[in-house]
């Protein structure tokens, strides 16, 4: 019997899927990609403790400052007291944000969420590229250079006229993170301030294959630029389940509201199953080190406030989650706590997480794109069987 050559081809086609089908029912499924290598990198690893490049984060804390920790990750060593001084003149240099994205962090409506406009800055200052057609390792280290730069900026600025004050032109005289809290609060900080918001920028500035940064390589693997991974970062990074989970734990401890309330609180939030946020980890089993370490700059800060009120509320509020749910804290725990000893408001934690964070991001675009192949996954399909299509005129 002859056979029409497109019934012929439909009839492969659908014996083709049910082999494909088949074979794809066989795949182990991980939902949300649990426990999957999804590719190899070099700047940063987990296991057995936080390592960026090879170097413990315990050690970096103790002993770098975020402009060495940045050129690490993106330059692959750390820099000598030439190469530092040079890094940092460029940060420096890099100057004010040119003036249109200045006029547009005034012009947004103020009820647009900070992660929104720095988002919209980052996309903003990508048209001021100074080398827009260059590519490469070397142009790119460049631009992730300028938004070191730029983004405090974008922070800072938009804080500031969102409250109807004057944007504050850095201090050539302070470091990095001084000039960050400078610009923002309008006041320098002190020692201890300072060097508390350093370590914090330098905890958070990697964290290997995380969402954000994944997404980041994801962009960056169809060819995309830096400014697009960046920016697909930052709204990676706005969901309260990874960015923005700092911004709840404040919630958490304003709600809590003193000590004595600590505990009862706690029992209750656990007895009904309430998530409680900075808590657990898909990788730390053991415990985050990095809040650990940041955990010490908090009690440091409140015992300089002379208020202790906060961090006997978290002590209880940890071992109580500790022994019930055997859950012990991640950054998110103490950074909530430190920046509000800083007197940042809350609307600036996740933002603040950018500022560090870019400079991994862009440590992983550069990665990807030298080594790269396009990011597509498979999914197993769990929708109806092949159905006959139905006219308009004929469907019920």
């Amino acid at each position: 019997m002859e056979r029409n050559p497109y019934t012929v081809i439909k009839m492969l086609s659908g014996l083709e899927r049910l082999v494909e089908r088949a074979l794809m029912s066989d795949q182990p499924y991980y939902p949300g990609l649990e426990g999957v290598v999804a590719g190899e990198t070099s700047i940063s690893t987990i296991e057995e403790g936080l390592r960026y490049r090879g170097y413990s984060i315990e050690e970096l804390a103790e002993s770098s400052t975020f402009p060495e920790v940045a050129y690490l990750l993106l330059h692959g060593e750390l820099p000598n007291q030439e190469f530092l001084a040079d890094f940092r003149a460029i940060l420096d240099d890099t100057g004010e944000l040119p003036a249109p994205v200045a006029n547009l962090l005034t012009d947004i409506p103020l009820h647009a969420s900070a992660m929104d406009v720095l988002r919209t800055g980052i996309s903003a200052v990508a048209h001021f590229d100074p080398q827009p057609d260059e590519t490469g390792r070397e142009a790119d280290i460049a631009r992730a250079t300028r938004l070191l730069a730029w983004i405090p900026q974008l922070i800072a600025t938009r804080y500031r006229v969102s409250r109807g004050l004057e944007p504050i032109e850095a201090d050539a005289d302070l470091g990095f993170a001084a000039n960050l809290l400078y610009q923002i609060t309008g006041r320098q900080p002190t020692a201890l301030e300072e060097r508390a918001m350093d370590v914090s920028l330098i905890l958070y500035a990697e964290h290997e294959f995380n969402a954000s940064t994944f997404t980041a390589r994801v962009v960056t693997s169809t060819e995309s630029d830096l400014y697009s991974a960046i920016s697909a970062a930052v709204g990676a990074l706005k969901g309260p389940l990874h960015g923005g989970a700092n911004e709840r734990v404040m919630q958490v401890l304003d709600e809590v509201g003193s000590p004595e309330n600590a505990e009862d609180w706690i029992r209750n939030a656990l007895a009904n199953k309430q998530r409680i946020m900075g808590f657990g980890h898909r990788v730390y089993k053991m415990g985050d080190p990095r809040a650990v370490i940041l955990k010490d700059y908090c009690r440091q800060l409140a015992e300089r406030r002379g208020d202790l009120s906060l961090e006997r509320t978290a002590d209880t509020i940890e071992v109580i989650v500790g022994e019930e749910k055997e859950l012990r804290p991640n950054l998110d725990w103490p950074s909530a706590r430190l920046y509000h000893y800083l007197g940042l408001d809350v609307e600036l934690y996740t933002p603040l997480f950018v500022a560090s964070r870019v400079a991994g991001w862009a440590a992983h675009v550069i990665e990807q794109s030298e080594n790269n192949r396009l990011i597509r996954p498979r999914s197993r399909y769990i929708g109806p069987d092949d159905r006959p299509f139905v006219a308009l005129d004929e469907r019920g």
